[in-house]
């Protein structure tokens, strides 16, 4: 028998720390540190992350044949010394702050690999946004492909562009450090009062409830934007490269006011803030993606990197962008770096065929995490003296379909973990989406977040087309479409500004039509994931709605539950209703008894 080639990828040390094990091109086993540790975005060495890899494919360290970190340190260090040299002395601050954690952790890799893995073998490097190229091309569906990646920043680079056909990745075109479309948004995430790498989901969802009366002043000021998208940030207005802050004084005065402070009221100010800079990186995504077809002449693209998960910025690609087709890398941040630089070493660097069809990707629905048997999670509530109930197989879904129908909210928790940020039936939390309080009533009693955010629709593939305006497939909740015409209900004369407008019952599924109409829709395929499609399924032959709610199953601050342990604990600290895990329902009603 042929021995298979393992490559485990590793991304660390800045944030969703991430491991993926890789064999023979085969992506076995990826997630995110955070999931073990509990501690959202966790940037340290993933070492639990990793032994869960090797542990699912049945092997030992000594079987690895390559481990392969996602981007250069020392590049990026060069990076992080030049810029405080270049705005000493103002940054000769945050660089100190720095400096000890690289002199510790972040400039050894090699070793910590070494001695945390106890591996002899072999240990390469990939370029940051080559890893996110690398993503975003081999795990697509096309055979040949343009790709885009936008982040924040790697070693030096920003964005990138090139193409891929086959095996083979070409990527030649770069945006540099310190103009960055990345840390452009984070900077107007940072300034309406979010937290910086977590919150510009928030910003997104905020966007809607503002008019974008600031986009002339972002674009006349802040940055000078040329037709093919690449852009110059006029760096007197931003504060990240010399201090803790990423706006600084010139920014606040032009735009009237200071930061808004997290947790307090969100104005309209702020509202008006968010939509503008929404528009404005939607311009330069689709201004980006004209360019990259114009000169790769691609009909098919691929996204990756941190700003890929912008969907209403993907969605004006996809709209009004000259590619046919487009897929994004679903663990688009840096997690998805440690698959991108393990399928970067089995394509490029060894010159293994790759075999695509134009139709299904290699990403496996991105369930790559671990996951739990009903004998596992039957001996966790029998041992905790948990009250529960025993399904057959087949009850399952019609059961948890009656419940949503009912109005209830069920936790679900099925099979392996999801890899990347979003959740996609396998660690969701479900409900009905015509339920016109159901929007508040998730966010505020069982997500403990922000009323404004919006829920996202699971729908069956087959039948999106009929509520969204989305002829193409969604299966990574990566593209916001607007609702059909006949499926909107007209807002009154007077509906009111901001956040009054969430009072306005919207559609026919209120609860996942956000203010503008859209959503952020997950279409669900029996292929990939075929107990939750079912699960949908038995809803629609109840009530004729093809949609439910599918949100995270977290609370705020915490990443997606992993065990039943943490489950079971999510659970009892919101008001769920009922918790579906494996082959057994959990009633709220029933566990008054109960201690965590």
């Amino acid at each position: 028998m042929n021995k298979k080639t393992y490559i485990l990828g590793i991304s660390c040390f800045y944030h969703d720390s991430a491991a993926c094990l890789v064999a023979d091109g085969e992506a076995i086993a990826a997630v995110e540190e955070e999931r073990f540790s509990r501690r959202k975005h966790d940037s340290n060495f993933p070492k639990n992350a990793i032994d869960y890899c090797l542990k699912e494919a049945g092997i030992s360290v000594n079987s690895l044949d390559f481990v392969v970190f996602y981007d250069k340190p020392f590049v990026k260090f060069e990076r992080i010394l030049e810029t405080a040299l270049t705005y000493a002395p103002a940054g000769i601050t945050q660089f100190i702050q720095a400096i000890p954690l690289w002199l510790k952790q972040k400039l050894w890799i090699s070793e910590l690999i070494r001695k945390g893995l106890g591996y002899k073998g072999k240990i390469l490097f990939s370029g940051h946004h080559e890893s996110h190229a690398a993503s975003a091309f081999y795990a697509s569906p096309f055979k040949q492909a343009a790709f885009l990646t936008m982040d924040g920043v790697g070693e030096w680079e920003t964005a990138s562009f090139g193409a891929g056909c086959g095996n083979e990745l070409d990527l030649q075109y770069y945006l540099r450090f310190p103009h960055s479309l990345g840390l452009l948004y984070s900077t107007f995430t940072y300034y309406c009062g979010f937290k910086v790498n977590s919150g510009e989901y928030k910003l997104m969802g905020l966007a809607p409830y503002g008019r974008p009366i600031y986009k002339d002043l972002i674009l006349n000021k802040l940055i000078d934007l040329k037709a093919d998208g690449s852009f110059k940030m006029i760096m007197k207005y931003f504060g990240y490269c010399s201090s803790l802050r990423m706006t600084n004084r010139r920014f606040d005065r032009l735009f009237g006011g200071p930061a808004r402070k997290p947790d307090t009221e969100i104005t309209q100010k702020y509202m008006d803030v968010a939509a503008s800079i929404q528009e404005v990186t939607g311009e330069i995504m689709l201004k980006m993606a004209c360019h990259v077809q114009k000169i790769t002449g691609q009909e098919n693209l691929c996204l990756a990197g941190g700003v890929a998960l912008n969907c209403v910025g993907n969605s004006r690609i996809l709209r009004e962008g000259p590619f046919k087709n487009i897929w994004i890398q679903p663990a688009s941040g840096d997690a998805g770096g440690a698959l991108g630089a393990a399928l970067l070493i089995w394509y490029k660097y060894l010159g293994n065929k790759r075999i695509a069809d134009d139709k299904h990707d290699f990403q496996k629905g991105s369930l790559l995490g671990p996951s739990y048997s009903d004998d596992y999670i039957g001996d966790f509530l029998r041992g905790s003296n948990i009250p529960h109930r025993r399904l057959d197989v087949k009850a399952i879904a019609k059961e948890a379909s009656d419940l949503i129908a009912q109005g209830k909210v069920i936790g679900w928790f099925q099979g392996r973990i999801e890899f990347g940020p979003r959740a996609l039936g396998d660690r969701s939390i479900i409900g009905d989406a015509r339920d016109a309080d159901m929007q508040s009533r998730m966010n505020l009693k069982i997500k403990y977040r922000e009323s404004f955010r919006p829920f996202a629709p699971s729908a069956l593939r087959e039948k999106t087309d009929q509520w969204f305006d989305l002829n193409k497939e969604s299966p990574y909740m990566l593209l916001t479409a607007p609702l059909r015409e006949e499926k909107r209900i007209a807002l009154p004369e007077g509906a009111g500004e901001g956040l009054e407008k969430l009072k306005n019952k919207r559609s026919e599924i209120p609860a996942v039509t956000h203010v503008d109409y859209t959503a952020r829709v997950q279409t669900v395929s029996e292929e990939i994931n075929p107990l939750y499609y079912e699960l949908i399924n038995q809803f629609y032959l109840k009530t004729g709605c093809p949609v439910v709610i599918n949100t995270s199953f977290n609370i705020r601050g915490e990443p997606l539950v992993l065990t039943p342990q943490d489950a079971f604990k999510c659970f009892m600290r919101t008001e769920m209703d009922y918790l579906v895990m494996g082959s057994f329902l959990l009633d709220k009603a029933e566990q008054k008894a109960v201690k965590i």
